[in-house]
């Protein structure tokens, strides 16, 4: 579309055009309402239609079974770094965290916070977060084993998912949800915040496993129970609803446009794939992940110094390619290529790359 640019944000991030352009298309009168969606009531049978749908969509695309429930919620990922402890970590009990980067910190931070009796059993912290550990000694008797399925600011990812031997695994997968294909069936509770690779800033989706639910103590605030969300679907207060209707859309497109999970993680491999080639054979670009551990949703780089990096990203931009600046806390590049970045933005961000390094090497 004319004056849209390739959008490499890392959160909010890109979202698929047909979605864009559906929502505008219905934006003043959603469904023949007469109103917005920003306008309707979530008690509508129109909203209803909306959450019903999106709820059936995740169940679908990730194979869920009764067992597991899915709740849209706010507060953001940040929000369930305490959530999660609060209601699943009993008293007495301890739960094994690993550390890989800038969100796992603040989530065994969070937890600490409250006096829970929380393990780090293995990290990436010795090497700059650059690798996902191997060999993990996980403890047999915790309460939960908490990981971040890929790291925003690092740019690495598990590329599958560790044996904890019965121990439920509880994972922010808020950049990297609905990516590819995985099982749930390890899983007590996922949990992603939707502004990367879902829809617009404000909703949090969270699954969680039926059994899970029996150690939400009744003590809790009313608003900080995961049981309260599943007995009211959602809705035991005003939900997001321009945000969970916006996911519902995104849903619709990776099911029905894209094909499903299989089809979206082969086009994610190709966009990787190429522009790691990029990066590796360019002798100008530098990755800053481990190769086994690199992402396939957020591909950091560092150029040869920081003027390049800054001159890079100011020249991306006058390009038509946006987002590329690395996080404040690290410095160099970042491109997030999530899966409504299309394999054209990516093939520009790699002609623009071979032109910036011959120019600049």
């Amino acid at each position: 579309m004319k004056g849209r640019i390739f959008n490499f944000n890392a959160g909010p991030a890109v979202l698929p055009l047909p979605v864009l352009e559906e929502i505008q298309a219905e934006l003043l009168n959603f469904k023949g309402s007469g109103m917005s969606i920003a306008e309707i009531s979530h008690r509508s049978k129109w909203f209803d239609e909306v959450i019903d749908d999106a709820t059936a969509r995740v169940k679908r695309l990730l194979k869920l079974n009764e067992s597991y429930h899915v709740l849209f919620l706010q507060g953001g990922a940040s929000l369930q770094f305490c959530m999660i402890p609060m209601n699943l970590l009993p008293d007495g009990q301890s739960a094994d965290y690993v550390n890989t980067g800038t969100w796992a910190t603040k989530a065994i931070k969070e937890a600490r916070s409250q006096g829970k009796a929380v393990k780090v059993v293995a990290s990436s912290e010795d090497k700059n977060f650059s690798y996902i550990p191997k060999a993990i000694p996980f403890s047999p008797n915790a309460a939960y084993v908490h990981l971040t399925s890929n790291n925003t600011i690092k740019g690495t990812q598990w590329a599958s998912f560790p044996d904890t031997g019965g121990v439920p695994l509880i994972s922010d997968m808020s950049s990297d949800i609905m990516s590819r294909p995985i099982d749930v069936s390890p899983f007590g509770l996922i949990y992603a915040g939707a502004q990367k690779n879902l829809g617009p800033a404000g909703a949090t989706l969270v699954i969680i496993r039926e059994d899970m639910l029996e150690r939400v103590p009744q003590h809790l605030p009313t608003m900080l129970k995961y049981t309260t969300f599943v007995d009211h679907k959602s809705m035991f207060n005003t939900p997001p609803c321009f945000a969970i209707y916006t996911i519902q859309l995104v849903l619709k497109w990776l099911e029905e446009t894209i094909g499903g999970l299989e089809k979206i993680e082969e086009i994610n491999r190709v966009k990787a794939a190429l522009l790691y080639r990029a990066i590796d054979e360019s002798g100008f670009y530098r990755g800053t992940a481990e190769k086994e551990s690199r992402s396939l949703m957020n591909v950091t780089f560092r150029l040869p110094n920081e003027d390049l990096e800054k001159q890079f990203v100011r020249e991306a931009l006058e390009n038509g390619l946006g987002g590329l600046k690395g996080h404040r806390s690290v410095g160099g590049c970042r491109a997030s290529i999530y899966n409504a970045t299309t394999l054209e933005a990516v093939q520009a961000l790699v002609d623009f790359m071979a032109e910036f390094a011959r120019k600049n090497g």
